[in-house]
C-alpha cells in the first residue's frame, strides 16, 4: 500500500520505567520486528525518535537552563536513542544509518538529503536524529520535514495501548470514541493533539497520510500496508 514510510516514535516510549533504565529490550525487540516485516514488503523505512526517556523539557525548567539550551540538550537525547536503535537493528542484522542535524561526525553522519535518498535507494534504515537542528521545533516538525523532503507516502505513529485517536482522552473520558477518519483541518479545528500545529501545516497540503495505531502488536503495521483498517487515517 505505501512505498516508503516514517515512522515516529517517542523517548518515552523506550523507557523502562519499572526498572528506572532508559531503554526497555521488549520494546526495542517489537521495534525491530516491526521494521524488519515492513521491509520484507519491499518498503522503504525511515525513523524520527524522540529524546523524552533521556531528557525532558521541564527538567530544565526546574534546573533554570534557557528554552534554547534545553532544546539543544534534547537532541543530544535524540542522537542517544537513534544509535541505541541503530546498534539493536544492525546486531539483527537491519542495515541502519543515522542521521543528524546536527553535526557531530565521530558518531554518526551529517544530514544530507540526497545520500539519505541513496541510503533508502540501497535498503538502508534511516534513522534521523537531533531534530531540525535548531530550538523551538519538536521532533513531529522534523518527522514532517523529514516526510516531504524523502517523499514519503505515509507517516505511522505507533501508540502503546491506544488505538488511535480518540474523540477525547479515552483515560480521563469514558465516552471517548475512535475517529476512523479525519483530515489534517479538522484535526486543528477540533484541537485534537496528534502533532503539533507546526508539523501538521507542512503536512495538510501534502498528499503523506498519517497512520495512528496500537504499537502494542508490532504485526499491526504490516496489516496496514496491506490495506487492514487499522486505527485512524489521517489525510488532506
Amino acid at each position: 500500500m505505501y512505498k516508503r514510510i516514517m515512522i515516529k516514535i517517542s523517548g518515552e516510549a523506550l523507557e523502562d520505567k519499572e526498572n528506572h533504565l532508559p531503554y526497555k529490550t521488549s520494546f526495542l525487540e517489537r521495534i525491530e520486528t516491526m521494521v524488519q516485516e515492513i521491509r520484507d514488503l519491499h518498503t522503504d523505512v525511515m525513523i524520527v525518535v524522540g529524546g523524552g526517556n533521556i531528557f525532558r523539557g521541564k527538567i530544565a525548567n526546574s534546573i533554570g537552563v534557557d528554552r534554547a539550551t534545553g532544546d539543544y540538550m534534547g537532541m543530544l537525547a535524540t542522537i542517544m536513542n537513534a544509535m541505541a536503535l541503530q546498534s539493536f537493528f544492525e546486531s539483527k542484522g537491519l542495515p541502519t544509518r543515522v542521521m543528524s542535524a546536527l553535526p557531530l561526525n565521530a558518531c554518526c553522519e551529517p544530514y544530507i538529503r540526497r545520500k539519505a535518498l541513496r541510503h533508502l535507494e540501497k535498503g538502508r534504515v534511516v534513522i534521523f536524529a537531533a531534530g531540525v537542528g535548531s530550538p523551538y521545533f519538536t521532533t513531529d516538525t522534523c518527522t514532517a520535514l523529514r516526510a516531504k523532503e524523502m517523499m514519503a507516502d505515509c507517516i505511522f505513529m505507533g501508540k502503546n495501548g491506544v488505538e488511535g485517536v480518540y474523540t477525547a482522552d479515552p483515560k480521563k473520558d469514558p465516552k471517548a470514541t475512535l475517529i476512523d477518519k479525519i483530515t489534517y483541518h479538522e484535526m486543528l479545528t477540533r484541537g485534537l493533539q496528534v502533532m503539533d500545529n507546526t508539523a501538521v501545516g507542512l503536512l495538510e497540503d501534502t498528499d503523506i497520510q498519517i497512520r495512528v495505531f496500537n504499537m502494542a502488536d508490532p504485526h499491526n503495521a504490516v496489516l496496514l500496508l496491506k490495506g487492514e483498517k487499522i486505527g485512524t487515517l489521517i489525510t488532506r
